[in-house]
């Protein structure tokens, strides 16, 4: 019997990245490609929709090069990507204009116009709240370039393009999975559609809107002129593919209620995965995506900069112990993370609110980040703990409302991911704080994995994704049990921690006081 092969492919911000597996989830090959990103002036952030396919043809082809197989053997591809930037096609599939990317504020005042008239509705509907995403994003493109809009025959998602470039389709049949349909601004998530009242409300065309399929509905064939460009077979299946948070998570085996995912990167986000849909209309911070599995749904939120702000700290503080010559070096990190566990716990009543651009959950783009309580006997370990304590105070207020949303969810487990989930002392830290086990897992990339398990449901390869992604996401090391005591201790802490963050908001938010004289 002749091996099959599946690719997958990460379009994200920065980067593209492929990877060739084996039907039984070994990788085969890899390869890596930067994406620019175009900044013509202040607030503009954007990016060429044809980088994405140039990249993910460079990529895909140095992985079959690489690989030396029969691309014969390549039973299908999909792709995943960024989720809530948008970009805009012509009829005959060619870009209409630049990827509108999701650091892009030029929409700002149609979010607060959104959220001023119709927040309770969107967030109720589409799961997220009001916040820049393809919603106010197309209301930018209608208002502010009007010429440009009529020209625009879809809206689509990265993945959209490059699946649809190699398929040879036309705009009618341009399409965008569930996933990324909280998102739109514009959706109904529990019918997974669109929504006439939110198309109505915000005066968008539904025309210029694709259809939602799943992530595995098979797009097209790799046509031979693409082939040519990707190294694949003509005819090669092309699955639709899902956001880029939905492949992680698949990827880590996130596919059953209670387990939890931290992914700790540059951005610190926590998903739960649940069986139950929910719309956090109160306190606008949980985003809720439908997850690749069918019935289960992932609330999530997010710090902006959880991970950066460790690295700011080492470069600001930490590094400047070794001298100016030190060069900075991914060492630093397990060296500050070691003297931060000297540190007791709470850091003797140090605080520390990690929102240094902005919280993004709920959306507070004028907060920043601050020191509360530090007094002469705190040194360098409690400064450094304070950091890490921080994101799990952060996540156990995530969590807080989830359990309010739905009484009676049982936690079992947190799979994290990300360059920060090697510190077991961090680990140990978030375990303490949210009161659930933590593990590591032992794959180190979990998108393109996701994304070609998905191209390996649209093959007929896979029948259950749920057993086929919960099989390969094996751990990488023992479970980590949360400290009853250490738990008990925390949930004071946490307790402030959410205070003081309401003092914050109130402060940078709230008009100043006028003086009279």
């Amino acid at each position: 019997m002749t091996m099959k092969y599946l690719v997958g492919v990460d379009l994200g911000t920065s980067s593209t990245k492929a990877a060739l597996y084996t039907t039984d989830g070994s990788l085969v090959s890899e390869a890596v490609e930067p994406v620019p990103l175009y900044t013509p002036r202040p607030g503009v952030v954007e990016q060429e929709s044809d980088d994405f396919y140039l990249t993910a043809a460079k990529t895909v082809s140095a992985c079959v090069r690489e690989s030396g197989i029969d691309p014969r053997q390549i039973a299908a591809i999909s792709f995943d990507s960024q989720m809530a930037g948008v970009g805009a096609i012509t009829e005959d599939f060619q870009p209409a204009a630049r990827f509108d990317s999701w650091l892009d504020m030029r929409c700002q005042p149609y979010i607060k116009e959104i959220d001023r008239h119709f927040g309770d509705l969107v967030t109720r509907l589409t799961g997220c709240p009001p916040t820049c995403d393809h919603g106010p994003k197309i209301l930018w493109w209608k208002e502010e370039r009007p010429d440009t809009y009529r020209q625009i025959a879809k809206f689509v998602m990265p993945s959209t393009y490059v699946a649809g470039r190699m398929a040879g389709l036309k705009a009618q049949d341009a399409f965008i999975d569930y996933t990324f349909i909280h998102f739109s601004g514009l959706s109904d998530a529990q019918k997974g559609s669109w929504s006439d009242e939110l198309c109505g409300l915000l005066g968008v065309d539904q025309q210029k809107l694709p259809r939602i399929v799943e992530p595995w509905h098979v797009v097209g064939e790799v046509t031979s002129e693409c082939a040519a460009h990707f190294g694949l077979a003509p005819g090669t299946l092309i699955a639709a593919g899902c956001g880029d948070t939905a492949a992680n998570a698949l990827g880590a085996g996130i596919v059953k209620p209670g387990m939890l995912f931290d992914v700790a990167g540059t951005a610190s986000v926590l998903a739960a995965s649940t069986d139950t849909y929910m719309s956090d209309v109160e306190n606008r911070a949980l985003l809720t995506m439908r997850s690749v599995i069918p019935g289960l749904w992932n609330p999530l939120a997010y710090i902006g900069g959880g991970g950066q702000a460790l690295r700011w700290y080492r470069d600001q503080f930490f590094n400047t112990l070794r001298g100016q010559e030190q060069e900075r070096s991914e060492d630093l990190y397990a060296e500050m993370i070691a003297l931060a566990a000297q540190a007791p716990l709470g850091s003797d009543d140090l605080f520390f609110s990690p929102h240094l651009g902005g919280r993004v959950c709920p959306a507070t783009p004028e907060m920043r980040g601050a020191w509360i309580g530090f007094s002469w006997s705190h040194t360098q370990a409690h400064f450094a703990r304070a950091i890490l304590e921080s994101i799990a105070y952060e996540y156990s207020y995530y969590l807080d409302i989830l359990k309010r949303q739905i009484p009676g969810l049982q936690l079992t487990e947190t799979r994290a991911i990300g360059g920060g989930a090697r510190s077991q002392i961090w680990n140990q830290i978030k375990a303490d704080v949210i009161g659930v086990p933590y593990q590591r897992l032992q794959r180190s990339e979990f998108g393109s994995w996701g994304s070609a398990m998905i191209a390996g449901k649209a093959a007929g390869i896979f029948d259950d994704l749920a057993q086929v992604a919960g099989a390969h996401a094996q751990p990488a090391g023992g479970m980590l049990a949360p400290d009853p005591q250490n738990h008990a201790r925390y949930r004071r802490r946490v307790e402030k921690y959410i205070s003081l963050q309401a003092s914050l908001h109130a402060e940078f938010v709230e008009p100043p006081i006028q003086q009279h004289s």
